[in-house]
């Protein structure tokens, strides 16, 4: 119920306050295991609702500081590598479920956390219920007609998704009685109130004596940094789903977020953050802006406070139907095939993301892939045209160095390898008309070049288009630089 309570937030509170088109908020399966030691620790879920306030706070401050500029710098191939990533586990996931063998649950992310193939699939064998093979196949057919045939697309109002949930239903009515029949274990169980103190209790409220327990501003802090990491990640990822390639503002975001999680837990909903499972089903059915994510909290509440006893009779089957569907189109083949097409540069970081969030989590594989990417993005600053090995360099009487637009500490390495490698007596030209920045480090070591070692070894150095100080590159920094425009030191 605290998981619906959070998803009913999502849609009102933050689908309402967020600029995302795309994004749908809710319970997310990256914080679950933090849930999970985070009641048990405190050893009251109403403290730890106390930590869910303290982390709607942070997050809110976040946004203010501007934090969530830091999403402009995950990599493309990495975003997407995190997504077929889950795409993959979303289909694991699932064919339990398709099949009517739920043992495992949803919360998880780690696929492989005491997993045994061996066991896994003893198992699954031995617990295979036909009917739910049967609504699973049935499913998937609507779905994918409900894609391809171009007049059934046509009826917004009646997604491929409801239809297929509806006949799940009814299906599962048509095998009462038979083998055929799915048990309860294996449909959607939701609490149904009778009186109005059931519907109190469908609320939780916080213990406000948490907030002298320091143990609850440090489990509040790390739901605020991994809620808003991933928050941040899903947001890049709903952006490229979202057809017309709107930008969604990052700080809004992560205010929308935390006011969202203040309301929540003042009312006993778990923590949220955006997920791309859910945001990818929202893109899936069409939608174009943020107001499908509101109707979809509105819809939730409706239907848990009027119809929860029909809604207990959804089979998992059908559920699994629609997110095997989703999965796939996170992690497909042709996906795979364009990064690989792009080279190694772009697929190496992707394939490892997505290894490592299957195998791993989340934000372990995305940290994995941002440093993969980054050792790439150095290497490649190695290779940049200013570098010549020795061998090209050798007997040359004239080299000549043009820098690039943009040269930083990056560069460092590549320039200081070209340095080293040319020869006594030679003649050099180095050329910064089009460079627009230097850092502060480069110029020193130019600058120790061309007035040390160069007038030991006899080199002739031509500084070309270099302005007269470093306050021209950077106002708050300085150098001492001593240099002769197109004159020889």
């Amino acid at each position: 119920m605290s998981g619906i309570i959070a998803g009913i937030i999502g849609g009102l509170v933050i689908g309402f306050m967020s600029n995302s088109h795309i994004s749908v908020s809710g319970p997310a399966a990256g914080l679950a295991a933090i849930v999970l030691a985070g009641i048990t620790e405190l050893g009251s879920f109403e403290l730890f609702l106390v930590a869910g306030i303290i982390a709607g706070v942070i997050q809110l401050v976040l946004g203010f500081l501007r934090a969530g500029s830091i999403s402009n710098y995950f990599p493309n191939n990495v975003i997407e590598g995190m997504l077929a990533g889950i795409g993959v586990i979303i289909i694991l996931k699932q064919i339990p479920h398709a099949v009517g063998y739920d043992k495992d649950f949803e919360g998880n992310l780690k696929i492989f956390d005491g997993f045994n193939l061996q066991t896994y699939l003893s198992e699954l064998s031995g617990a295979i219920s036909p009917g739910a093979i049967v609504i699973t196949l049935v499913s998937l057919g609507i779905l994918l007609t409900w894609e391809k045939v171009p007049s059934l697309k046509k009826l917004k109002m009646l997604p491929g998704a409801l239809v297929a949930v509806i006949v799940g239903i009814l299906l599962n009515e048509a095998f009462k009685g038979s083998s055929l029949e799915i048990s309860e274990e294996h449909l959607v169980s939701l609490p149904i109130p009778q009186t109005s103190e059931d519907f109190k209790n469908l609320i939780t409220f916080p213990d406000f004596t948490g907030f002298l327990n320091p143990k609850v501003w440090l489990l509040g802090a790390t739901i605020a940094i991994v809620a808003s990491i991933e928050t941040l990640l899903c947001i890049e990822a709903a952006d490229r789903m979202d057809v017309h390639k709107r930008i969604t503002d990052t700080n809004l975001e992560l205010k929308a977020q935390g006011i969202g999680n203040l309301v929540s837990a003042f009312i006993g909903g778990l923590p949220m953050t955006s997920v791309v499972v859910r945001s990818s089903a929202n893109a899936n059915a069409g939608a174009s802006s943020k107001t499908s994510a509101i109707i979809h909290g509105v819809f939730m509440l409706i239907c848990v406070l009027s119809i929860p006893f029909l809604l207990n009779k959804i089979p998992y089957a059908t559920l699994a139907a629609v997110l095997l569907l989703v999965g796939y189109k996170l992690a497909s083949p042709s996906k795979i095939k364009h990064f690989w097409e792009k080279g190694k540069f772009q697929f190496l970081p992707f394939i490892v993301t997505l290894i490592a969030v299957f195998a791993l989590d989340l934000l372990k594989g995305v940290g994995i892939g941002l440093a993969f990417s980054i050792f790439y993005l150095l290497q490649g600053n190695m290779k940049r045209a200013y570098y010549y090995s020795r061998e090209e360099l050798e007997g040359a009487g004239e080299i000549r160095i043009d820098l690039a637009e943009e040269v930083s500490f990056l560069n460092k390495a590549a320039i200081k390898k070209t340095l080293k490698n040319i020869e006594p007596n030679s003649k050099v030209f180095i050329n910064a008309k089009k460079t627009s920045y230097i850092s502060d480090d480069i110029l020193e070591m130019i600058e120790d070049f061309a007035n040390v070692r160069a007038k030991e070894e006899n080199i002739e150095v031509v500084l070309e288009g270099f302005r007269t100080s470093y306050k021209e590159y950077a106002t708050d920094q300085h150098s001492h630089i001593k240099i002769t425009h197109k004159k020889a030191i």
